[in-house]
């Protein structure tokens, strides 16, 4: 350990965990820095500096991936809700920050809707509509449009960034807001004008990344080589297992308002 106050470099982290995970390697604990589930602070120089927090924070991480099987978009959550880990945008890693470079975009377009499956593994669903794709002629929007549309003030807009809740995209070297942060923007403006604090619309954004979490587990066996199923088969089921968790959210959620509403 060196010196200062507890702090640890990645060899000494390491050499830490493997006394709770022997088998886990150097290269798992810079993953899951990609992967968000912790977050060092860095020298001068540019190297890893861990504090005893960090480290309580990766073997939370890494008892909830390797022995209770949490999807890793979950353990972030759970990190989270522990206080263990602050609730900041995950940094792209270097491999996805050399491609946004080159194509100049930021941004994650969600894929065309798939043609139709004919053959699935055991995980069946019953085929559904799903409007949950963007088109892709998508419309974008300058932040002076975005707020003249929405009304909201520069500094909410802002604030609603940090929380996740917006996700503009860089096009060229302009800011260009979706149709989805539109919608987003719309439902917070009603919210605010409530008197709802904007801080504690963050939460929103942690369920619908646990509900992602929770396809992403379903769906896995989709999309393993045994599956039989091609990608685009895979996503089209995976896109019919989203909308029927969503259906059972939905369901689960009226009962639960009005058991609430009747206490």
């Amino acid at each position: 350990m060196s010196g200062n106050q507890g702090i640890m470099r990645i060899g000494e982290v390491h050499a830490q965990l493997r006394k709770y995970f022997p088998d886990i390697e150097l290269s798992k604990i810079r993953y899951y820095e990609d992967k968000g589930l912790v977050q060092p602070s860095r020298s001068r120089k540019g190297y890893r500096l861990y504090s005893e927090r960090d480290i309580e924070c990766l073997r939370e991480a890494i008892r909830l991936a390797q022995e209770e099987f949490v999807p890793l978009r979950v353990v972030r959550l759970r990190l989270i809700e522990q206080g263990l880990l602050r609730d900041v945008p995950v940094p792209s890693s270097p491999r996805h920050a050399a491609r946004e470079a080159v194509s100049n975009v930021i941004s994650i377009p969600a894929p065309p809707v798939p043609p139709a499956v004919t053959s699935r593994p055991v995980l069946t669903v019953v085929p559904e509509s799903v409007d949950a794709t963007v088109s892709s002629d998508q419309h974008y929007l300058t932040t002076a449009e975005f707020l003249g549309a929405t009304g909201l003030a520069l500094a909410v807009v802002t604030q609603l960034h940090a929380l996740g809740l917006l996700a503009p995209v860089l096009l060229g070297n302009e800011i260009a807001y979706t149709e989805f942060d539109l919608r987003v923007a719309a439902v917070a403006v009603i919210l605010l004008e409530r008197g709802v604090d904007v801080r504690l619309l963050g939460s929103l954004r942690r369920v619908a990344e646990r509900e992602i979490g929770l396809i992403d587990d379903l769906s896995s066996p989709l999309h393993s080589k045994g599956s039989g199923l091609s990608g685009e088969q895979a996503r089209g089921v995976t896109v019919e297992l989203a909308a029927e968790v969503a259906s059972l959210r939905s369901v689960l959620y009226e009962r639960s308002l009005q058991d609430y509403l009747g206490r």
